[in-house]
């Protein structure tokens, strides 16, 4: 059986009558790394600090290594934490800032030597030992910060948004990095972001949180691929949700009807949610990537076909967005159909569709998603 290193109970935490983390249950296991995703005001980082012994819980657990930790002191839970703003002291070298917190330890002088060089290479920046802080680019610092943080190799690290001071092509290069070093340390690791990319492309699994209160938790392909609720469909990455009916259900399949979609037999998608039967309305979940775009003729493996009239593009480098205005009910009073996007890698051979122009998107039934609605 799969080790749980850190364990949350019934945690909740109240400020007056605001509710920042409702009674929540959280298992994670030994070397996982997970992420803690929502949007501001989700409850993310107040599920941090009462890990982190920052704050105190009104009710419920923390357990470390099977440990009881609700109520004890940070240095007390075997913990490491790395901040967005790095932390370090300006004063010391870069290897006096490692060594910190082995000091507080009283490690041995000539093993916490050791021990830093170590943390040095683990980062790629032996180099830079005797450096100050502010002789380092931000990269570097927070590198920096994550070898002090390694350095005394706490049960579980902590990070609290580290990447988001720095720009886009240094948090991508930071991101292999922290995988990378996870990776070899097989340390467990809590990370917090707002970042969807981040989260999706960095983690084990993920807890999409909203309103203080656990909107799913799994996999990112589960959250992306499989959600749950039109929350967690609409806030992973670009969505195109459509009004449709269920007319029949078998298994983990449903056909829908879906006012303007071509074919009498109506629409499929895949389903996951119990509660999805027979005369359900649901919302019908469509990643822009994954509707096929004609211009006439046949539509291959598509089952089901929207018209929809071009009305803006964007080229994103190596994507193409089409914007367009469906037939397709948007279920708002007086709308006359829906605002949907469709997206594919961008071609050498430039662009082939005008504004104006009516297209048709196709989908296949196991890239499509009927969500209770």
């Amino acid at each position: 059986m799969t080790v749980a290193n850190l364990q949350v109970s019934g945690l909740s935490k109240r400020y007056g009558d605001f509710v920042a983390l409702a009674p929540t249950d959280l298992d994670v296991a030994q070397g996982e790394f997970l992420t803690l995703l929502g949007p501001s005001g989700s409850g993310k980082t107040t599920l941090l600090s009462l890990i982190a012994g920052l704050s105190q819980p009104d009710a419920g657990a923390i357990r470390i290594n099977g440990t009881d930790v609700t109520y004890g002191a940070p240095y007390e839970r075997d913990i490491g934490m790395v901040f967005q703003n790095y932390a370090l002291f300006p004063h010391m070298t870069v290897a006096e800032n490692i060594a910190f917190p082995l000091q507080m330890r009283r490690t041995d002088a000539q093993a916490a030597r050791k021990m830093v060089m170590s943390a040095l290479e683990m980062v790629h920046l032996p180099h830079v030992a005797e450096r100050y802080p502010r002789e380092l680019s931000g990269g570097q610092q927070q590198r920096i910060a994550l070898a002090r943080c390694m350095v005394y190799r706490p049960s579980i690290i902590l990070m609290d948004e580290p990447l988001g001071a720095l720009d886009k092509k240094l948090r991508d290069h930071m991101q292999l990095e922290i995988k990378r070093i996870h990776r070899e340390l097989g340390t467990t690791i809590v990370y917090v972001t707002h970042d969807q990319e981040e989260a999706m492309t960095m983690s084990d699994r993920i807890c999409l949180m909203n309103a203080g209160e656990i909107a799913q938790l799994g996999t990112p392909d589960d959250l992306y691929f499989r959600p749950t609720s039109v929350f967690v469909a609409d806030f992973l990455g670009e969505s195109n949700l459509l009004d449709a009916t269920v007319l029949e259900r078998a298994g983990d399949q449903v056909r829908v009807a879906m006012a303007g979609v071509e074919g009498a037999s109506g629409a499929e998608a895949m389903v996951y949610d119990p509660q999805v039967e027979r005369g359900r309305a649901v919302k019908l979940l469509l990643r822009p990537q994954n509707l096929h775009i004609h211009d006439g003729g046949g539509v291959g493996d598509g089952v089901a076909t929207i018209s929809a009239r071009l009305t803006d593009i964007m080229v994103t480098g190596g994507m193409t967005k089409l914007y367009l205005q469906s037939s397709v009910m948007g279920g708002q009073a007086g709308e006359v159909g829906k605002s949907l996007v469709a997206s594919f890698p961008t071609h050498r051979r430039g662009n082939r569709f005008e504004i104006g122009q009516t297209l048709g998107l196709a989908w296949r039934a196991d890239d499509a998603v009927a969500i209770a609605g």
